[in-house]
């Protein structure tokens, strides 16, 4: 019985060793068409990331990048990145972010949104 409870603690860490921060949601939705452009991007993941190896782009349906502000963790959940966007005209946009976890494994993304006004 005592092997058996071992081989679990040991098979648990080693699964919680292996966690990634995956995208869980944002704002706005991924694959959403909105009515009023937004003033950020939030994104937030299924654990806490590191905000020096992570970042978030935005970029045009012509695939030109949009200049934005710099990307931060947001200051009331270590798991989110908020990224600060300029006016945006109606049209398609991709999303595409990277992050590592504080348990350094490194994920990343893009996923894309409508402005249709």
């Amino acid at each position: 019985m005592r092997a058996i409870l071992c081989g679990l603690l040991v098979l648990c860490a080693a699964s919680a060793a292996l966690a990634h921060a995956f995208l869980d949601h944002a704002e706005p939705p991924v694959g959403a068409t909105i009515a009023a452009a937004p003033t950020a991007l939030r994104l937030y993941f299924s654990e806490p990331i590191e905000p020096v190896f992570s970042g978030v782009t935005l970029a045009g349906a012509d695939g030109q990048p949009v200049a934005t502000g710099a990307a931060s963790i947001h200051p009331q959940n270590r798991a989110a990145l908020v990224l600060p966007l300029p006016p945006l005209s109606s049209g398609r946009y991709r999303v595409s972010w990277h992050v590592v976890s504080t348990d350094t494994h490194r994920t990343e993304g893009s996923y894309e949104f409508e402005v249709r006004r």
